[in-house]
């Protein structure tokens, strides 16, 4: 689903209504044991096959979460249609791109 790998965290299941909160509280969960040095974390979602619009909320709010914790969140590799949505729906200038 969510997992932490060489520095990352990586999402390796569709992002869809179905597991929309089951990726939410995964990803806090990473995200308020994270101590980064740099205060930089990357989301890997290279992996992500399927998206939705409730992937947009999904990322919006791990992104609120970080903040909170004065950590930065990137996104690395986002799919297409994520980005499209995002652009759609005028949020994509809030969706930081590594």
């Amino acid at each position: 689903m969510i997992e932490p790998v060489d520095g990352r965290l990586r999402v390796t299941t569709p992002m869809v209504i179905a597991n929309a909160r089951a990726l939410l509280d995964a990803g806090r969960g990473l995200l308020n044991s994270a101590s980064p040095a740099s205060g930089t974390i990357l989301l890997d979602l290279a992996g992500v096959d399927a998206v939705d619009s409730s992937a947009l909320g999904v990322v919006l709010a791990w992104l609120r979460s970080a903040a909170a914790q004065n950590l930065s969140l990137r996104l690395v590799g986002p799919p297409a249609n994520l980005l499209s949505l995002a652009k759609l729906y005028g949020v994509d200038e809030l969706l930081p791109l590594a």
